[in-house]
């Protein structure tokens, strides 16, 4: 019929006017404003740099450089970027600069007191102390806490062990007889002892094959976790292809069954009233939370706080005195210093004690300095808004995800008289006696400021010292040092030798 043919003619000629190309431009532009809709910048929200439909800032950056790129971008001290993720939304706060990084997380420290949930870290984690929230958090960071004081944890009680593992460190340097070599794998070993002993109630030799491979795979780990953003954007995909994920998934595999064997090893002898170290300690709290499932003590759940504990107490110390022990080469007239003061209060038969260090004010300095200018943790970890709350004069939403960037910190340049500069005058007074400095927050702020400070920085002190104390540290012949870096999860030096010489 003539209607019929009327609309088979307007179907003809509307599928010759619409042709694959102007269906594909069609399709670009509807779910580009379905994109601008769905991710609309929320009302008195932080400005930031344009962004991407759908993939937002997240090609914008080169995670090697990231913390540079961030200091860029931050002309403002809050901004925000857009970065998907598949739990969480695309909007990132930035805060960048003392003031503002301290009014968001201790001035409101309530409000970004939780972790925010990543793809990545969730396929990892099942429980742990470091990316918990709420009421788990609370429990397992009160217990980690109460536990590791009483074994010594920042008290003076644990300063014998750390000074013989001190020694230890500097018997092996010495077994290098002036030749070069890079200092990595010892202190790590050296500073995880210390961990270890609190934890597994034991010590690794430095020759123990099996402990130094499960160093490397750390070190590995934590490089390899740096650059793979993608995984967070779309985990759906990566968790069926191959890449460097997958060696991080087999890497923390191969920490957690270690630790599951010192696990069985400890049920196996465990006296509850004797309990040796953190994992006896949790074994006999799994009964008496037996009707409080929430709080986390299980079998599962100790695997994962133990990787906390033993990871971050061996890896953020170790590589701060691997930095240490570049700038002292680098920068030889320091470490001269250190050694005069050092020679004039201790000596060279008396090993140096925590006593010691307020005699001590220029090498106290310069272990600061090490700490701000190496920088470990520059991006400082997620926080996730718990609610809606006001910084700088902005609104963030509850659940945007937050970073409070320690680079922006430590070189904060209204706080630092030369921000960029290995300066241990930015800790020492017109008197050279030592001084706080407010802005030096290396272990950050708030609520979730690391709960290990206290033994690192005695680690710091005792090691350096007695290190320095022993040794002049060098390049070796004809190699001129460098400050280069890598990045991943921590910031760490690229590798290099040194040459230790008895003095």
């Amino acid at each position: 019929s003539t209607p019929f043919k009327s609309v088979k003619l307007l179907h003809s000629s509307i599928l010759e006017w619409l042709d694959i190309k102007t269906i594909f431009i069609f399709l670009c532009v509807f779910l580009v404003l379905v994109d601008l809709l769905k991710n609309k910048t929320p009302k008195n929200f932080p400005s930031g740099p344009w962004s991407w439909p759908f993939v937002g800032n997240m090609f914008q950056f080169d995670p090697a450089k990231i913390h540079l790129q961030l200091e860029e971008v931050g002309l403002l001290n809050i901004f925000s970027l857009r970065i998907p993720s598949a739990n969480q939304g695309p909007k990132w706060v930035v805060l960048s600069g003392y003031e503002m990084v301290k009014e968001a997380l201790v001035n409101n420290g309530d409000s970004f007191a939780d972790r925010p949930s990543l793809p990545l870290f969730e396929d990892i984690y099942i429980g742990s102390v470091i990316m918990s929230n709420g009421y788990p958090w609370k429990q397992q960071r009160r217990f980690a806490l109460s536990t590791l004081r009483n074994f010594g944890l920042g008290r003076k009680s644990l300063e014998p062990s750390i000074q013989i593992e001190a020694q230890c460190l500097n018997e092996a340097f010495q077994g290098e007889q002036g030749k070069p070599f890079n200092p990595q794998m010892l202190i790590n070993n050296a500073v995880s002892n210390v961990i270890c002993c609190l934890v597994f109630g034991d010590r690794f030799e430095y020759s123990d094959d099996q402990f130094q491979t499960l160093l490397k795979t750390i070190n590995e780990i934590m490089y390899l976790e740096g650059g793979i953003w993608m995984y967070n954007m779309m985990p759906w995909v990566m968790r069926q292809v191959p890449g460097p994920h997958r060696r991080i998934f087999s890497g923390w595999e191969e920490v957690i069954s270690f630790i599951k064997i010192r696990i069985q090893e400890h049920k196996k002898d465990n006296d509850p009233s004797s309990p040796r170290d953190f994992i006896d300690c949790f074994l006999n709290e799994i009964e008496k939370w037996e009707d409080d499932t929430r709080a986390g003590f299980n079998l599962e759940n100790l695997s994962f706080c133990t990787l906390d504990i033993f990871v971050a107490g061996t890896e953020t110390t170790s590589t701060t005195l691997y930095w240490g022990l570049l700038f002292m080469i680098n920068y030889p007239e320091i470490q001269a210093k250190v050694q005069a003061e050092m020679d004039a209060v201790v000596g060279s038969s008396w090993q140096p004690s925590m006593e010691d260090r307020d005699s001590m004010p220029y090498t106290d300095a310069v272990i600061h300095e090490t700490q701000r200018m190496g920088n470990i943790i520059l991006l400082n970890v997620f926080r996730k808004a718990t609610k809606d709350t006001e910084v700088g004069g902005y609104t963030i939403p509850k659940n945007t995800m937050v970073l409070g960037t320690l680079q922006s910190v430590l070189f904060d340049e209204s706080e630092w008289e030369t921000p960029h500069t290995f300066n241990p005058a930015h800790f020492l007074d017109q008197e050279g006696k030592f001084r706080k400095r407010d802005a030096f927050r290396s272990f950050s702020l708030g609520k979730r400021v690391c709960p290990g400070e206290q033994l690192a920085k005695m680690e710091l002190f005792l090691f350096f010292t007695s290190l320095l104390q022993r040794f002049t540290f060098s390049s070796p012949p004809g190699v001129e040092p460098s400050l280069d870096f890598k990045m991943g999860s921590t910031h760490s030096p690229k590798p290099y030798q040194l040459c230790a010489t008895l003095r």
